[in-house]
């Protein structure tokens, strides 16, 4: 009987060469300082809310705070879908150093805010430098890297903004709000220096005719002792091939499973409440009445989310994608449910969810409570979100989105996931403190258990295994339904 391959299927050739070259390193470190900015803008609310809130000048209700919160991910939507037309007209790095005009600027204005609609814009602002950042980098990172480095280097875009999300709880803990605003100016800077130095997308530069600057682009992230020419060939075999996508080609397998893939793991990705819950950490951490400091339980979080992609990027080339996002599903399904039965038994006063004399105000906590065991379930569940969320559904759905898209479609489509994921994540963060002082903690942690359980079914009935391949492999598995080895000419 014969044996047909599938995702399982070893390589033709299992002797995938490591990569050596410092270079590529270096290449991939200044792209990611766009996702550390990223990180770092996202959560910016998170410590800045109980300032503004007590500021004379800037006092924010709820309604306000909605918004704060989530103006932010209608930036990054419309970035995202920027990211679009950018990546394939402008170029994946030029679209990079570009993203750095709005979030330089975003920072400035919040930080010299002085009324409402100031830190609204700023905000939106930073949103469309993540956008664009979302879009574009994953791609970058993707396309100039190895096959066999490309698992733990397409996990670096989220362990940056991590990165980036854990020095904004620091600073947080130090800096008066203005300056954190400062502070997040300089990896931008960096950025766009270290950038003008590094070479375009190989892959993009051959998609251009321009083959002369594709072989010196390759040559450089892989060094001269290598054999770039071979895998030049095989990326220009690939996509002479395949061509520049037409609306008709979204019939075939080769578009429309990819995409459609991609897409709705990025909108599983924002269902499952990362988020929100990112925004308003610490108003959570006021509402369950923590015994420890709000502020030092998100550096707390912080440093758990850090050390989990760590874990990740270290297993995505050896676990696998697939068993790493199981693992994620379950482990985000069982921290949702605790933090679920918790918050609905020990329900919190959602009659004022506004600050007037300190964020512990909210629900009658005074500074300093005593010590009570059972208040560190909503910590330790929210460890374990954002650590089930980093190993798995946080790096992996950026990672896969940039390689199961095709090419021809890759710089359009990879906008459009941004575009949905962020559009998600603007209704999920304006409603959750509306659903909250409504209905209660409990109500929006029961609907996220919810979707985990749709995101383990999804993945084992629908995500391939990439580990291993290279891109043009994965664009022929999607092909053929059933091969990842590439057809000769």
């Amino acid at each position: 009987m014969a044996h047909h391959p599938d995702e399982t299927t070893p390589l033709t050739n299992n002797q995938t060469p490591r990569i050596r070259n410092g270079r590529l390193f270096l290449a991939v470190f200044s792209a990611v300082l766009g996702n550390f900015n990223f990180g770092f803008a996202l959560v910016f609310p998170s410590p800045v809310i109980p300032y503004l809130q007590n500021d004379p000048q800037l006092k924010m209700n709820i309604f306000q705070i909605s918004w704060f919160g989530s103006i932010f991910t209608i930036g990054a939507a419309l970035g995202g879908l920027s990211a679009m037309v950018m990546n394939d007209r402008l170029g994946r790095k030029l679209s990079i150093m570009l993203s750095g005009v709005p979030s330089v600027l975003g920072l400035l204005v919040m930080g010299s805010a002085q009324n409402f609609g100031m830190l609204l814009c700023g905000r939106f602002l930073t949103g469309i430098a993540g956008g664009i950042t979302s879009g574009c980098i994953p791609v970058y990172v993707s396309e100039i890297s190895h096959p066999s480095v490309r698992g733990a280097l397409g996990s670096c875009p989220q362990i940056t903004a991590v990165f980036g999300s854990l020095a904004l709880y620091a600073f947080g803990l130090i800096l008066p709000w203005r300056w954190l605003a400062v502070a997040g100016e300089v990896p931008v800077f960096v950025m766009i220096v270290l950038l003008c130095f590094m070479p375009t997308s190989p892959r993009y530069l051959i998609m251009k005719g321009n083959k002369a600057k594709a072989v010196k682009s390759l040559e450089w992230l892989r060094g001269p002792n290598s054999d770039y020419l071979t895998e030049f060939d095989q990326i220009e075999r690939s996509i002479n091939s395949q061509g520049r996508a037409k609306w008709s080609d979204l019939k075939t397998p080769l578009y429309y499973k990819p995409i459609l893939i991609s897409v709705f793991m990025r909108f599983l990705q924002q269902m499952t409440g990362i988020t929100p819950i990112l925004v308003y950490l610490e108003p959570i951490f006021h509402m369950t009445a923590i015994s420890l400091k709000p502020s030092y339980d998100a550096a707390l979080v912080g440093v758990v989310r850090l050390i989990s992609v760590s874990i990740a990027a270290s297993l995505m080339d050896k676990a696998g994608r697939k068993a790493l996002l199981l693992t994620s599903g379950f482990l985000m399904f069982l921290a949702m449910l605790s933090m679920t039965m918790y918050t609905h038994r020990t329900p919190c006063n959602q009659g004022n969810l506004t600050l007037t004399e300190g964020m512990s105000a909210i629900h009658g906590v005074s500074e300093g409570p005593a010590f009570y065991p059972i208040t560190l379930i909503p910590l330790i569940s929210t460890m374990l979100i954002l650590f089930g969320y980093a190993i798995g559904w946080g790096p992996i759905t950026w990672l896969l989105m940039s390689e199961i898209l095709p090419l021809g479609a890759r710089g359009v489509a990879s906008g459009l996931c941004v575009g949905v994921s962020w559009i998600t994540a603007f209704v999920l963060t304006q409603l959750f403190m509306h659903v909250v002082q409504a209905y209660g903690l409990y109500v929006p942690f029961l609907f996220f258990c919810v979707i985990t359980v749709v995101n383990i079914i999804f993945t084992a009935k629908c995500v391939p295994e990439t580990k291993g391949r290279t891109l043009e492999e994965i664009e022929n598995y999607f092909k053929t339904g059933r091969s990842f080895t590439i057809l000769e000419p």
